[in-house]
């Protein structure tokens, strides 16, 4: 839960994505903690309606000086919550000291309001009311597009047991929909940590799954079925917006160069490395777990993985890997291939592969539509003699340089 200040005596705080004002105490409903004259002790909670077992953020700031005895009580709780000290930005010297726990509604509490009190050393010094509703029957759900889902999208598995006499936490869903078994755990940091018995998980579904319905089956710990829905699974077909995406690619960029300089016209040295870009605006469902680039002059194919920097927000979304390029390769062009909408799109781009020197294969090209050269460079420029005079080939701009030749008293 996120705190923050207003103006004096008003908080707001964010509770499971709710906005909930809680109004600084005031008149009769408020009082001073006797450490410091005028200084107004706050309780931050505001109840739009608790569940029997459901968790509960409680926060007291305004506390004048340390305290070790700070104690929120209500018949709604199952016992008196004991507040901790709290350093943080609620605790600055303008607002005195915070204090923050977490209490659980009782499972035997009814519905109806009941009254919340702020205790510090045995003294009321403010006060509240607790909504409890009725509890709900136990429910499982599986979200999915009105459409279906498509192969290889990630869908949600929620067990809502958060019931009177409901015990265990062992729950697995079963469906040809997925790889295998999912089991369902509850996340104390999660979305629903107020509801400890709201059980999640996330599968994807097949990449390779058919059109079609498919029974999802919740099991309980002893294997007894305890409910079951349908999930539909479709995958796009021509006319849907992410049919075939829109794609750009392959294309290249250096070992240590930035994915925005890529291109496809390319020089990489056989033996090195460079990187492989792939850009979709529509990538289909899980397409981040499967896409690859291969090429013959690859030492293997490539898995490209999902640009998740900052770089890339606002783009188009962008895959990319790093290939390592064949040692003794014979210089020349080579096709790197991405497939992807489970084989609609297929695209080619050429490498041009630089062989070693003094390979048997190695063909100097000059081609001067070549530019943009990412690649590794390294080692020494080639040397020749020739006729007694020292040549250095350099490997940049095709400098060529000629050694005088060493006077031995031949004055020719």
């Amino acid at each position: 839960m996120g705190w923050s200040r207003i103006t004096m005596g008003t908080a707001v705080a964010v509770c499971g994505g709710m906005v909930v004002c809680a109004a600084g105490a005031s008149g009769s409903a408020a009082a001073d903690d006797g450490s410091r004259a005028g200084k107004k002790t706050q309780l931050l909670f505001q109840s739009d309606g608790e569940r029997p077992g459901e968790l509960v953020d409680l926060q007291v700031v305004g506390v004048a000086t340390r305290h070790e005895q700070v104690v929120v009580k209500s018949p709604a709780f199952a016992h008196a919550v004991r507040l901790a000290y709290q350093q943080d930005r609620m605790a600055e010297p303008s607002w005195g000291f915070g204090y923050q726990a977490r209490g659980q509604i009782a499972m035997k509490a009814k519905r109806g309001r009941y009254p919340l009190t702020v205790e510090i050393a045995g003294r009321v010094v403010d006060r509240g009311r607790v909504r409890v509703v009725a509890s709900p029957r136990p429910s499982f759900e599986v979200s999915g597009s009105l459409q279906g889902a498509r192969p290889g999208e990630s869908v949600g598995l929620f067990f809502d047991d958060l019931y009177p006499g409901k015990t265990g936490s062992s729950f697995t869903v079963h469906s040809k929909a997925f790889k295998a078994p999912v089991p369902l755990r509850h996340d104390d940091h999660g979305g629903y940590w107020n509801n400890p018995r709201m059980f999640e998980a996330v599968p994807s579904v097949l990449p390779d799954a058919e059109d079609g319905t498919y029974t999802v089956v919740l099991t309980g710990p002893d294997g007894r079925r305890i409910a079951e829905r349908r999930l539909t699974v479709r995958a796009a077909r021509p006319g849907d917006h992410d049919y075939k995406g829109k794609v750009r690619g392959p294309e290249f960029f250096g070992k240590h160069g930035d994915p925005d300089e890529s291109t496809r016209r390319f020089r990489v040295p056989a033996g090195g490395r460079m990187h492989v870009l792939w850009r979709d605006a529509s990538p289909d469902a899980g397409e981040e777990k499967r896409l690859t680039a291969t090429s013959p002059a690859f030492e293997e194919p490539v898995r490209l993985e999902r640009d998740d920097s900052k770089s890339a927000d606002g783009d188009d979304p962008r895959f990319y890997g790093l290939a390592r390029i064949r040692f003794g390769l014979d210089g020349g062009s080579y096709p790197v291939t991405v497939v992807s909408h489970h084989g609609r799109v297929k695209r080619s781009s050429r490498l041009v592969v630089t062989a070693a020197p003094g390979h048997h294969g190695d063909k100097p090209r000059h081609d001067g539509n070549m530019s943009g050269d990412h690649s590794d460079r390294g080692g020494l420029p080639a040397m020749a003699v020739i006729g007694g005079a020292a040549l250095a080939v350099g490997t940049a701009g095709g400098l060529l340089v000629r050694a005088r030749r060493t006077r031995t008293g031949d004055s020719r």
